[in-house]
């Protein structure tokens, strides 16, 4: 009885704090938000028996990629025009079609939820079953999935290469002429 107050607890939290990252002007906030839910996420996965799902929600989406998003939302450092296109992009006329999509959604939720009692009967399932399962039949779907990290790795390079100046074309120091009367030479 205790997991499902549980359960529900961090629901509720995942699910308001997903709609509040969404409807943040500002970015950082978005962020914060977006990592709580994020967390929620992870407890509702240990609560359902799935523990190496939660720690890989914690220690990959909760930990390195919302690094990299501070990351990014520092370097760009937006300002008042980020806010500025913030209010435009979240105009109330805007959330027709995600609203349609999330009621879609959670009509399907409700179906599958409904027609399947296999899925409330579920398997603990540990870390080696996950790395015998994705290195077994999956081996190629996971190189695949490496080559395109890495394509989009040295296409994040180039795109952010032009920023950055050479080192050929930065003039380098002259050595002063010898004055006359000088005797260092």
């Amino acid at each position: 009885m205790l997991e499902l107050g549980l359960f529900y607890i961090a629901a509720t939290v995942s699910l308001i704090s997903t709609v509040l990252a969404v409807t943040r002007y500002n970015a950082a906030h978005a962020l914060i938000y977006l990592i709580i839910s994020l967390l929620a996420s992870a407890i509702i996965f240990y609560l359902v028996g799935a523990p190496f799902a939660a720690v890989l929600e914690v220690v990959i989406y909760a930990g390195a990629i919302m690094v990299l998003f501070v990351f990014v939302i520092m370097l760009l450092n937006l300002g008042q025009s980020g806010d500025v296109a913030e209010h435009v992009l979240l105009r109330p006329r805007m959330w027709i079609i995600p609203s349609l999509l999330c009621v879609i959604l959670f009509v399907e939720i409700v179906y599958v939820l409904q027609s399947s009692e296999s899925l409330l009967n579920g398997v603990v399932v540990g870390p080696k079953e996950v790395g015998l399962e994705l290195f077994g039949p999956y081996v190629l779907a996971v190189e695949i999935a490496s080559m395109l990290l890495l394509a989009g790795l040295v296409g994040a390079y180039h795109l952010g290469r032009r920023y950055f100046t050479d080192v050929r074309d930065v003039p380098t120091a002259q050595p002063l002429a010898a004055v006359s009367g000088d005797d260092h030479e």
